[in-house]
Order: structure tokens, then sequence, then C-alpha cells
């Protein structure tokens, strides 16, 4: 309860707020074990891996812990305010803790390791066998509340290699298949600017630094060094050469408003950044057709058509399900009353990624499409969670310009 200010002292504020530390410790604790009671109650088989549509019993941490039947797990994530994956990675860490590392469990029960930094651990002795993982537990457990990330991966490293040598070597050979180019589409800034990282081969690496040092010094030299690498970076997409590229861009205007929402990296920009964009020299530019986001388009096959599903995407943009922001161009079109007794049809289709397609198609979750609100979903035991609509009020049209 709230002290009046009159009557507030370093003393008294100290107390409440160490008050409320220790119930949002026990909270966690607390949630913890709830997470492995869930389980307890939905125990599943052995995985089999040869089910791909339908639903299938999960292995969520390392051998000999627990499964839990997959259609459980959406139910107790969004309880809990959590996406799927979220909330499995939750139910798995748990799980590992208390079914495979159980010196470290008690500590964590004891309110002398934090919630957080446990689950570090078991995440990080996931994909080891058991006696390795009991190894883990009995060299970290005592020192886990304050050991650093570096020295849980090297004692995970350290019995990985005592214990299961022929994985260890797996493991460094599998570490040159998590090479990556991550251009981060969903997240531009207001000034269209884009993150972008990844991981290369050392020679991969050398050869791309030459290029883009060759292109950059190319470029106007007035601009400064960083702005002319990262040009060069964007000429990389060149499909000839002489430097002529597409890019596609999906632009939303909406009447009365001087900015244009783009598609592709979910941010606004002004009209001139567009033109700015579409001027540049060797850029090709195309107009296409609007479409209608309200129009009611129909097939009388199971699969919609491409334009049906570029409609669904750009009036929907992410998955339907509760907490789910995967995008639309990477869900399928799901028929919300199931084909054939429902249309193919625009007004009986939404995005869902393939695992909340499978809840809804073999795990009895429904939901509805509810105008100017959401997709209200109502779960296996009859609760309801509500997935707002991503663009409120819904756009008029769509134009989709290549550039």
């Amino acid at each position: 309860m709230n002290q009046q200010a009159g009557t507030l002292t370093r003393e008294s504020v100290l107390t409440a707020a160490q008050a409320r530390h220790r119930v949002a410790i026990k909270a966690e604790i607390d949630l913890l074990v709830l997470a492995t009671d869930w389980v307890a109650l939905h125990p599943g088989e052995e995985v089999d891996t040869s089910i791909e549509f339908g639903m299938r019993d999960l292995q969520i941490a390392g051998d000999g812990a627990p499964t839990i039947d997959e259609a459980a797990v959406a139910e107790f994530a969004l309880a809990v305010g959590r996406t799927t994956d979220s909330g499995r990675h939750l139910l798995g860490d748990a799980v590992e803790l208390r079914h495979r590392l159980p010196r470290l469990w008690a500590r964590v029960l004891a309110g002398e390791v934090a919630v957080w930094k446990a689950r570090k651990v078991a995440q990080a002795t996931t994909s080891l066998p058991a006696d390795a993982a009991a190894v883990v537990d009995q060299r970290l457990a005592w020192c886990a509340h304050r050991c650093s990330f570096a020295e849980i991966e090297r004692q995970v490293e350290k019995a990985r290699a005592e214990h299961d040598p022929a994985a260890a070597e797996e493991r460094r050979v599998a570490a040159l298949e998590r090479r990556r180019f991550d251009i981060d589409l969903d997240h531009a800034t207001p000034e269209g600017l884009v993150h972008v990282e990844g991981e290369l081969d050392v020679a991969d690496a050398v050869a791309l630094e030459a290029q883009i040092k060759a292109t950059a010094a190319t470029l106007d030299l007035d601009l400064p060094l960083d702005v002319r690498r990262s040009m060069a970076a964007g000429l990389l997409g060149a499909t000839d050469g002489e430097g002529s590229r597409e890019v596609v861009v999906y632009a939303h205007v909406r009447p009365g408003e001087a900015s244009v929402d783009v598609d592709n990296t979910r941010s606004s920009i002004t009209p001139e950044h567009l033109k700015d964009w579409c001027q540049r020299a060797g850029t090709k530019v195309t107009v296409r057709p609007v479409i209608d986001l309200n129009a009611e388009l129909t097939t009388e096959t199971y699969r919609p058509t491409e334009v049906m599903k570029e409609q669904i995407g750009l009036r929907d943009r992410q998955c339907c399900f509760p907490g789910c922001t995967r995008p639309a161009r990477r869900c399928d079109a799901e028929h919300q009353v199931p084909w054939p007794e429902g249309p193919t049809a625009s007004s009986n289709l939404a995005p869902a990624c393939r695992t909340h397609h499978r809840l809804k198609t073999h795990a009895g979750w429904d939901y509805q499409r509810v105008t100017g609100v959401g997709f209200v979903w109502t779960t296996p035991m009859g609760r309801t969670y509500l997935s707002p609509f991503v663009t409120e009020p819904p756009l008029e049209q769509a134009a989709r310009h290549i550039c």
C-alpha cells in the first residue's frame, strides 16, 4: 500500500521495496514449480519425429527428462502471458532443472540462486547426456549464484568432452553450419535504416571485406567512409555487371496522412524517402495494380491464389494467434471454417504460422474474427484470448511498388 508523502521515510521505502522484492522472487520460483506440475499433468510418450503436420509429443529438456503433449504448451503459455515459443522454453528449463539438475533445483527453491541464472545453466545442459548434466550440476550448483556465463559454458563443454567426446567433435563440425547473415527488416528505424549482422567463414569474410572496400573507394569521397561502405554493401544486390537491381517494396498510403507504411520493414517513411529509393541510379521501377484489402476474393480450390495470399498478408500482417508476431508472408493461409465446409475466400482465411495452424487443425483450438477487434481464440479448456488486429482500422487499399 502506498504511504502518504508526509509519512515517507528512507527506512519505510527500503522496507517496502525489500518486501516486494521477496514477493517477486517467490512468484518466479512458484511459476517454475507450476511449470513442472503442468508437464506432469500432460505427459508425452517417446517423441515420434515422423509426424509432420499433426500434433506430437515434444522433448523439451535433455535425455531422460519427461516429454510433454505438444498441445498443452500453448495453453500454459497464454495463461502466463507468454508466446508459445517462450512458454515452451520456460517449461523445458523447469523440467531440465527439476529432473536433471537436482542440486541446482534445490538451491533455486531455497531462493539461493536466481531463477534467471538457473535457467541459463539449464539451457546450456539440455544438449548433454544425463551423466554429463549430472557432473555440471555437481560442479556448478554450489557457485551458480556468482559464476559467469563463460564459466557455465566452460564447465558444460568440459563435461561434454569427458562424457561424450564424439558429440563434442560433432558440435565442432556443426559449428561451421552456424554461419549466418541477417538483415533485420522487421525493425527498420523511422529514418529507413536496417541493422545487419552475421557470422561468416574467415575466407568469405576476407573476400567480402575486399569487395566492399574496393566498391566504397569508387563512391563519392565527400561522404563518410562508413556511409560509403554501407552503400557498397547495398550494391552487392546488383543483378548484373552494370549495377542494376530490383528491390521489392510494399507501400501503404492512407488518405490524408503524410507518411508511407512500408510493409517489408514495418516502418513509416516519408513519400520523399520512398521516391529517393526508387530514383537511385540503376534501379528498376514497376508499379503493380492496387489490391483492395476489403474485396472478397474466392477460389474453388483448397489453396488460395497468389493474389489472395498477398491480400491476406497485407491485411492481417502477422500470425493471428495471440502473441505470435511471425510475419504473414511466412505463415499458412488458414481456413477459419475448415475446407470444403468453409470456402477458400478472403473472409474465411487468416495467416497462421505452422505451429498454431496445427493447434487449430488437430488440438481442439478455435477462433473467431471479430470486426474492429481482432481474433478471439478459444482453448480446449474453454479459456478465451484476444489477438488484436495489427492494423486498426484496416487499410482501405494497398499498392505494391517494385523498385
